[in-house]
């Protein structure tokens, strides 16, 4: 027959249902629309004619016909390829394109990285042609294979999921013996059997925080539309939380780290070196003036010509179609003032005679006036080099000495250990003689340095992690000696020598062998996708609390099993967003940090607002064990305790769930995760200021008892001196250091504020609202009765206050 118990129980259960579903259904909402709306055509060849059809119409027995610019349809097998070039960073994280070439491969088992007569599904055809054969579509693709790891690995619970249903636990336990113990003192004093049943549910209502889950979701979803306010989506709610507690932050480098794109760094002509630097060229003595330094703009002139990149202009904006090492070379010329189009119609092409295995260099010839020809070389520094026997200095040619040749060598041997691609050089102008591109006597140019850039902010952003106390850790596909100059120059070790780890053949190392190395690498290089999840769950099962963040389809498996994914939004692939658990819509990694602050916060005050329910749940507990013990009758009906935790759980837990972040939030070491979310001295605190919250209401009770007798009367007095005493305990919660009575005030939380007023004035309401009064079982108060509640009521806070500090000291 309870009714209005049922309705009101059910009204939290849907409060709770639809909050958490509206928010998550949001965020997955914005990430849908993120998706590309294109679907790319492929070109293949069937019954000897070439056609354009959907990807999803290719099928093994396929010709692909491989052109710039277009992303492979499939995994297939190369028949013809004349100077193919391939970007396999969403693959494998490579950054540097694979050249690629029809021959047989004999050793079985061969990376993926070195199948160099494949093309695989997805990757992007940056140079030359070819032909290749479809051998696999689908999941049988090597893509394909990467989704099934995808939908192998489960993500974790939360440590937040894992501490709170550990204490539910608990609380079940701790509720279902005080409900026995009640029951059976209860039948020992002739209590009847119906009566005690009742009572002892009633008793189970106050032990469970009803509010708990209202306060959980609602904190974690107004923790996800803050986030969003910074570009930062967030899929789950628990991932609000687990943010806070993440101990060690995996980074995939060509993409996340740096910008996928080839930038050049450094240029060395006429015998000094020229840096690239916020886009100004420096020498070692400061800013250079191009227009008087003839060596440079020649070598910049080469480099243009030398060059497959196809330009074409969009309003205002230059759009540069080709490779990303000659994309690199164009925008260098053009921001060096270089007109391209110009120097092209001057010097119009002739032929390209492109780089091979056994020449490790590109050359193109041009016409030039007076019947001559102008041939444009890059390629080996050293191979280029050897073919010179001149070189520019200011504006003429000298020849070119072995002091000056062991100059040059050192310098390419500098720029190499930078980390750099390092590229040489040359020209020749002649008489065409039509012998075609000649192989000595050209004009040494210089070379050129290139690397992928870092991203704006990411270098500021590691040593913030660090402050944090959280570990960074590099998991790329490139080559061992890229990946540890960028980890050197982003000092991912802080301080300490840098550890790094060629991952070729990580497969074949021990899990437990893996579980310890992995907690001291700072960097592991040329990690296949299945390796990057071996790293990540090895991480794991060494204990820590792992985010991994990446934008690559190789990244997909370790983004999901993390226990925070991280996928970039404008540049990250499909897959990488749909199992992340965070997308960071703008790519800015520095938002990341300021998440992790969020998350810490939150955990932080949904452990204040826990502190809160708990220490006030179990005063309505002690209030009834220990009336019923005493002999004193029941003095909270089942209403009453059900009015209770609605009034006092939801709305000041919530605010206080919402108190402002602590100074300090990213100067703190990120909490052990198996720490429980309350430790045993938090027990010990909780239950000594929920005794002196349920002794001053018993106090009233027994005021009502000896004044009215048991009855509706002695019940409303403990009833409102229980409530008003909880509500006040919230002020109490905000802090567990400072009180209200020491110097330092806490910044102000306006929405405590107006949970108290709200709450009091509707509990002032119980006593003027006829129904309501009667639905309550409220009996009338005089005006004494008022002073005895308000005593009662405030005097919990000023003990449990006063004595804060001293509890503090104790149980540190």
């Amino acid at each position: 027959g309870g009714l209005s118990d049922a309705i009101v129980i059910m009204g939290v259960v849907a409060i709770n249902a639809v909050i958490g579903y509206l928010t998550e259904n949001e965020a997955e909402r914005a990430i849908e629309s993120l998706k590309s709306l294109v679907h790319p055509l492929a070109q293949v060849v069937r019954d000897d004619a070439a056609m354009e059809i959907e990807l999803l119409e290719v099928v093994p027995g396929d010709l692909l016909v491989l052109r710039p610019g277009i992303y492979v349809a499939a995994d297939s097998r190369l028949l013809e390829a004349t100077q193919l070039s391939v970007d396999e960073s969403v693959l494998t994280g490579e950054s540097m394109p694979v050249a690629k070439d029809a021959l047989a491969i004999k050793p079985e088992n061969t990376p993926l990285a070195d199948r160099v007569n494949m093309v695989f599904m997805g990757t992007l055809i940056t140079g030359g042609q070819g032909i290749a054969l479809v051998v696999a579509t689908g999941k049988y693709t090597e893509m394909g294979q990467l989704q099934i790891l995808i939908g192998e690995a489960t993500a974790p619970d939360t440590p937040m999921e894992r501490q709170l249903s550990l204490m539910g636990n608990q609380l079940v336990g701790i509720s279902g013996a005080v409900c026995g113990l009640v029951f059976v003192i209860g039948l020992l004093r002739g209590q009847g059997f119906l009566e005690m049943f009742k009572i002892s549910i009633s008793l189970a209502v106050a032990a469970v925080p009803e509010g708990l889950p209202a306060v959980a979701t609602t904190t974690l979803a107004l923790g996800i539309k803050n986030m969003g306010k910074q570009h930062v989506l967030i899929r789950r709610l628990g991932a609000v939380e687990t943010l806070g507690a993440v101990q060690t932050m995996c980074f995939d480098k060509t993409g996340t780290v740096t910008e996928n794109r080839m930038s050049v760094r450094q240029i060395y002509a006429g015998m000094q070196r020229v840096r690239i630097t916020e886009g100004q060229f420096r020498s070692e003595t400061g800013p250079i003036d191009l227009s008087s330094c003839d060596e440079v703009l020649q070598l910049m002139q080469v480099s243009a010509l030398c060059n497959e990149t196809e330009i074409r202009e969009d309003g205002e904006e230059l759009i540069l179609e080709g490779s990303s090492t000659e994309t690199a070379l164009i925008r260098m010329a053009i921001h060096a003032g270089v007109d391209v189009a110009r120097l092209r119609k001057q010097y119009p092409l002739l032929k390209t005679n492109y780089r091979s295995e056994s020449r490790l260099f590109m050359g193109t010839l041009h016409r030039a006036e007076n019947h001559q020809i102008l041939v444009a070389l890059k390629g080996s520094p050293l191979e280029v080099l050897e073919m010179c026997d001149r070189h520019i200095k200011g504006n003429e040619e000298l020849p070119l000495t072995e002091e000056d040749r062991n100059r040059i060598e050192t310098e390419n041997e500098q720029m190499a250990g930078e980390a750099l691609r390092v590229l040489g050089f040359a020209r020749f102008i002649g008489p065409d003689d039509e012998s075609g591109e000649p192989e000595k006597g050209l004009t040494w140019l210089g070379l050129v340095g290139m690397a992928d850039p870092i991203r704006d902010g990411v270098k500021e952003l590691i040593p913030r992690f660090h402050q944090a106390g959280i570990a960074t850790i590099m998991i790329t596909g490139d080559q061992a000696a890229t990946a540890y100059a960028v980890g050197k120059e982003l000092n991912l070790s802080n301080e300490d020598p840098l550890e790094i780890l060629d991952s070729s053949h990580l497969a074949n190392i021990d899990s437990d062998a893996l579980r310890a190395l992995s907690q001291r690498i700072d960097v592991f290089a040329r990690v296949s996708p299945a390796s990057k999840l071996q790293i990540v769950q090895a991480l794991q099962k060494s204990g820590r609390i792992v985010a991994m963040t990446g934008d690559g389809i190789n990244d997909g498996p370790a983004l999901k099993a993390a226990d925070i994914g991280v996928a970039l939004g404008s540049t990250g692939t499909d897959i990488a967003r749909e199992v992340a658990d965070v997308v960071l819509e703008n790519d800015n990694l520095e938002t990341m940090i300021l998440a992790v602050g969020h998350g810490r916060t939150i955990y932080s005050n949904i452990r204040k607002a826990l502190h809160f329910l708990l220490s006030t749940n179990f005063s309505e507990i002690m209030v009834m064990f220990f009336a019923g013990a005493l002999g004193l009758g029941y003095p909270l009906t089942a209403m009453q305790l059900l009015w209770i935790n609605l009034l006092s759980d939801i709305f000041p837990g919530l605010a206080l769930a919402l108190e402002p972040p602590e100074p300090d939030v990213l100067k703190r070491p990120p909490r052990d995760p198996e720490e429980p979310i309350v430790r045993k001295s938090d027990f010990k605190r909780i239950t000594f200021e929920a005794s002196i919250i349920s002794a001053s209401a018993l106090g009233a009770y027994t005021y009502g008892i000896s004044r009215y007798g048991m009855g509706a009367r002695a019940n409303s007095l403990a009833f409102q001196s229980l409530t008003l005493g909880q509500l006040l305990h919230a002020v109490s919660c905000r802090s567990e250091t400072h009180s209200i009575f020491s110097q330092e005030k806490l910044p102000p939380n306006r929405y405590l504020n107006l949970a108290l007023s709200g709450s009091l004035l509707l509990q002032l309401l119980t006593m003027l609202i006829p129904g309501l009064r009667n639905l309550l079982g409220v009996g009338a108060i005089s005006a004494l009765d008022g002073v005895v509640i308000g005593a009662s009521s405030l005097l919990p806070l000023f003990v449990n206050e006063a004595t804060k500090t001293t509890a503090q000291g104790v149980q540190q």
